[in-house]
């Protein structure tokens, strides 16, 4: 009988211990400091800078296809590097856009959309997203085609996780209903959101964005959709566009937030890639003021370590661009008829200026939305003279430089322009072709104008090897981790839209 109290006194005395040491026990170890959850607003943020580029790998995707593709820069080596320069498919680069969209943009931005759908408190910041959804998924359907669109981003809140993909008609008829209901729809009144990465919360910026995007979506229909092109840039213009370079969609860099094309480019392919001989020639013998902002050139280079700041030139008369069709065996052919030394002589992007560590990147500028406009007014789509939108593109984008800490002297700018009016006789080539330079950087806006214009006149990639049986590269395949996790989706797109390859035709794009 003692036996049994003793062991009953012992059970009483551990249950009291063990709820005492329960008193506060959540509290203890609740972790005060870290968020469980973050401010729409700040997701949105998050989305916005991972639509530039993550990481300094990420940017292979516009270094080894878009800007190849539109001879802008190229690099002769192959390897993980081969894609635009060699016409080939390269399935380590083609999926990179679609990886980093899918995977962060866009879960980002149904995340903030499913967050402020509903709330009058957040009206701004849903119509934000929406917004910038809308330029994110033109994105990826210039890029790839028919894509997941209507289902997509929603495996986790509705757990479907294998979208169908959207016929890129549709697509683009819901960019355009989404920007004109959005951007009418972000309200002045509401307190602004000051933590709003882009503008500071500046509705009024934020419409103008939302408008110029639309006049952007509209001009891709001019090979397909007249109508519908012309009815939505008459919109975007009624509901304003941008007016100057300080509308500018921007994403701003440090010394600590580095420009990441920069990073990679003064990196580990510091040596590998080149400004291409179109581009050089054209911005040479055009006198154009903004060459040596965009060109350096290691004079003399005989190899990478030779390629050292005392022989760094960024003079318009010594600028020699890289000739396309070459690998890096091949391209010793052009040393002596070009008057260099070595591949490594060629002539590059500038480290000290656009591609600075804290160089700026654009989104979409003044100088486009203008250069847009001119083209709109020569179709007779908008009022206003043809050649002053021209003017004034150019203008802006010489202007945009003084952002890469290398501003054009007005001389400089008044000299090019009274040189350079528009010849209405080619008015859509030389719009087009301004176009490709006020776009120089960004590779996916670049391709896709170049897609749907025709312009630059740019002639055929001759390297032998291509695997391309057109001229040019019309969009990147679908990743294989696609037809692996999708498959069933993804071949419906296919059977709509064409084979899976570099050849296929988005329907923009006929």
């Amino acid at each position: 009988m003692k036996t049994n109290l003793k062991y009953l006194f012992g059970l009483v005395l551990s249950l009291s211990l063990l709820t005492a040491c329960d008193d506060g026990f959540t509290e203890l170890n609740t972790n005060k400091v870290d968020p469980t959850s973050l401010a729409p607003s700040l997701v949105l943020n998050k989305a916005i800078v991972s639509t530039t580029y993550l990481d300094g790998g990420s940017t292979l995707g516009m270094l080894t296809y878009t800007l190849p593709i539109v001879q802008q820069i190229i690099t002769p080596y192959g390897s993980s590097l081969s894609g635009g320069n060699y016409n080939q498919n390269n399935n380590g680069n083609t999926p990179l856009v679609w990886t980093n969209f899918y995977r962060n943009v866009v879960k980002q931005l149904i995340a903030v959309l499913d967050q402020t759908k509903g709330d009058p408190l957040q009206v701004n910041t849903y119509n934000a997203a929406r917004i910038w959804k809308a330029y994110a998924f033109m994105i990826l359907t210039d890029t790839y085609g028919d894509i997941p669109y209507t289902e997509a981003g929603q495996g986790y809140t509705t757990e479907i996780i294998t979208p169908k993909y959207d016929p890129q008609q549709d697509i683009y008829k819901d960019i355009l209903k989404e920007l004109e209901e959005a951007s009418a729809a972000l309200d002045p009144k509401q307190p602004a959101v000051v933590t709003d990465i882009l503008y500071g919360g500046n509705v009024a910026n934020w419409k103008k964005l939302g408008y110029s995007f639309m006049l952007r979506a509209a001009m891709r229909l001019t090979k397909v959709d007249g109508t519908t092109g012309q009815a939505y840039v008459k919109k975007a213009v009624a509901g304003g566009v941008f007016q100057s370079n300080a509308d500018n969609s921007i994403i701003r860099h440090t010394a600590i937030y580095n420009n990441y094309i920069a990073n990679h480019l003064a990196a580990r392919e510091k040596t590998n890639f080149y400004l291409t001989a179109p581009f050089v020639n054209y911005l040479k013998n055009n006198n154009d003021p903004r060459l040596p902002v965009f060109a350096v050139r290691y004079v003399g280079a005989k190899g990478g370590p030779e390629q050292v700041a005392a022989r760094a030139s960024s003079d318009p008369a010594v600028q020699i661009g890289m000739p396309v069709g070459y690998n890096d065996v091949t391209i010793t052919s052009t040393f002596a008829a070009n008057g260099v030394a070595s591949l490594w002589d060629y002539s590059q992007v500038n480290l000290a200026t656009v591609l600075a560590l804290d160089a700026p990147e654009f989104h979409i500028t003044y100088a486009q939305v203008q250069l847009l406009l001119a083209e709109a007014a020569v179709r007779g789509w908008v009022t206003g003279m043809a050649a002053d939108y021209f003017a004034k593109g150019i203008r802006a984008n010489m202007e945009q430089m003084a952002s890469y800490k290398s501003p054009v002297p007005e001389a400089a700018i008044k000299a090019y322009l009274d040189t350079h009016p528009l010849d209405m006789g080619k008015a859509l080539e030389q719009i087009n072709t301004q176009y490709w330079v006020a776009s120089f950087l960004d590779g996916s806006e670049a391709w896709a104008n170049f897609r749907r214009s025709g312009f630059p006149a740019l002639t055929k990639n001759p390297y032998p090897g291509s695997e391309i049986k057109g001229d040019f590269i019309r969009r990147l395949p679908y990743p294989d981790s696609e037809i692996v996790v999708n498959s069933a989706q993804l071949n419906e797109a296919v059977k709509r839209q064409g084979p899976n390859d570099l050849d296929t035709r988005v329907w923009w794009d006929k």
